[in-house]
């Protein structure tokens, strides 16, 4: 860790837990240069994710595409390895699975740091910032202005734009900044997610306004004025509330549309720490209203969660995706605030989740969102094993079975749910050093799981192994699905067809380099599954 590092990590340790951005750090020194790449080959690097050239990163946010090119901004901190000011650290992608770093786009100035926000193409030129017929891109952010916290009181939070010309190259912050000052008092001002009403020919936008957000609307991304509030009294309070999303969304196999609202918040995940949940209803050009039944399941601190795992925060989505593609994508940040400053990274630290294709489906509870990985995956397939007709009692050695590492691979695996299984089941990862990690599905508890108890390194963080992580499955049939992703230091498992999500990182001392399948108080049939290698997307 380096003099800065070593500097910060005391005060951010204490203030950190606040916040999707969270409290600010001490001054540092502005780097008004961009990041310089290091070599996508240290240890626990990841190889099918998005991560930062170097240093700190947390989460993505001004996600867009354009001219065949998708964007993927991110909060990022270009000086450490630990959060520091705010700037937004871009990248882009033809498929959303090999990415291009591009220089940092929008810079701090001087105590006034770039928290998370979201980016639009503005078509019609409503802004006026738009050149030589081309709409300009506009993005839209928290400016935390540090000085003025200094001085006392919770007014330091505001939202500004920028736009931009040249297909996201350059920006150019907005003279009339903020274009949404403080209401006055309000620490927690943050995270806007802006979006084109089409029905009501409207910009709005979603703010995070302590335990509830927000819903102001504009005709030009430059006049803003307040339609309504949503969340009081409904969901999960435990932490703030960060990072909203508001989106339409058509019910699969329908052409009825309802309306999703994201909601991050920091704490409150069932597992512990950061986490996101959501909401479906309708939107009627001012309020968001929740569907009758969808209410029933987040009343008085219930909640129902878009992901399980420890680590998929600040989740939103792509916007200005062509309707011939139609899909509603997500990515995250995949780790969580209880340790993000400490994992055992330091060239580079955290990292975007897979993409997603989020999906609503009406189903026996209600409307629900079902999550998939987007199908460009696939394209990172190299090499196949199957297993058909496995029983499994105990620990089955799958290693020379499956001809290569399992450090990066993909897993579509169904069992059969025996009568008598009274304990776990799943897959089993470990190396020469006896550790291990495991994701399944606990038949006592009616749960998928992902423990890493004994996963490796656990030392910087006492929250990080100290309990297995669970998610209740909704689903009732007999046959237990599971789709699960490998990278040499995380794991997604996406069940049942996307119902149930977990994400969660570890970091084992030694790459794992042995697979098994395994049952516990009891027999498994694993009835059908596919393994597939991967190939790095950075190599």
């Amino acid at each position: 860790m380096n003099r800065l590092s070593t500097f910060l990590l005391p005060v951010l340790l204490s203030t950190v837990i606040l916040s999707c951005k969270n409290a600010p750090a001490p001054p540092a020194p502005v780097a008004e240069k961009p990041v310089q790449a290091v070599g996508y080959d240290e240890k626990h690097r990841l190889q099918l994710h998005f991560s930062p050239p170097a240093k700190w990163m947390n989460d993505p946010n001004g996600m867009f595409f354009y001219e065949g090119e998708w964007h993927l901004f991110y909060q990022h901190y270009p000086d450490s390895s630990v959060w520091g000011p705010m700037h937004w650290g871009h990248a882009v992608s033809t498929d959303l699975v090999h990415w291009q770093n591009l220089p940092i786009a929008i810079y701090p100035d001087s105590s006034k740091f770039i928290f998370s926000g979201s980016a639009v193409i503005d078509w019609k030129n409503t802004s006026g910032f738009g050149t030589d017929g081309k709409p300009p891109l506009v993005a839209m952010f928290t400016i935390h202005d540090q000085a003025l916290e200094k001085k006392g009181g919770n007014s330091h939070e505001s939202q500004g734009i920028a736009f931009s010309n040249d297909r996201g190259r350059t920006w150019t912050k907005f003279t009339g900044n903020p274009v949404i000052p403080n209401p006055g008092g309000v620490a927690d001002f943050r995270d806007p997610k802006v979006i084109w009403d089409e029905a009501r020919a409207q910009w709005v936008v979603a703010i995070a306004v302590g335990q509830h957000d927000e819903l102001w609307h504009s005709p030009d991304l430059k006049k803003w004025t307040k339609l309504s509030e949503f969340g009081t009294g409904l969901g999960a309070h435990d932490g703030v509330w960060e990072c909203p999303d508001i989106f339409p969304i058509k019910v699969v196999g329908t052409e009825e549309t309802k309306w999703a609202w994201l909601v991050n918040l920091n704490p409150g995940n069932p597992n512990g720490g950061s986490g996101t949940q959501y909401f479906i209803g309708d939107f009627d050009g001012k309020n968001f209203t929740i569907d009758p039944d969808f209410a029933k399941n987040v009343q008085k601190g219930k909640a129902v969660w878009l992901d399980w795992g420890k680590d998929n925060y600040a989740g939103v989505t792509f916007s200005d995706v062509p309707k011939t593609d139609g899909r509603r994508i997500l990515m995250g940040w995949m780790s969580n605030w209880e340790y993000a400053n400490k994992v055992p990274t330091e060239a580079w630290r955290n990292a975007a989740t897979l993409p997603r294709e989020l999906i609503l489906k009406k189903t026996g509870a209600g409307y629900r969102l079902f999550s998939r990985p987007v199908k460009e995956l696939e394209k990172l397939r190299d090499g196949t094993a199957d297993f058909l007709g496995t029983e499994i009692a105990g620990q089955v050695d799958i290693t020379q079975k499956l001809g290569f590492a399992p450090t990066y691979s993909e897993w579509s695996l169904e069992f059969e749910l025996p009568e008598k299984l009274v304990g776990r089941f799943g897959i089993e990862l470990s190396n020469a050093k006896n550790e291990k990690y495991r994701v399944g599905f606990d038949a006592s508890k009616n749960a998928f799981f992902s423990d890493r108890t004994k996963s490796g390194d656990l030392s910087f963080s006492k929250t990080f192994g100290s309990k297995i992580s669970l998610a209740t499955r909704s689903e009732t049939a007999k046959t237990v699905k599971m789709r699960v992703f490998f990278d040499n230091s995380s794991m997604e498992l996406f069940a049942d067809d996307g119902s149930v999500v977990m994400t969660e990182i570890f970091f084992p001392t030694d790459d794992f380099s042995k697979i098994n399948l395994f049952a516990e108080g009891g027999k498994a049939v694993l009835t059908k599954g596919t393994a597939y290698r991967l190939r790095s997307a950075w190599r």
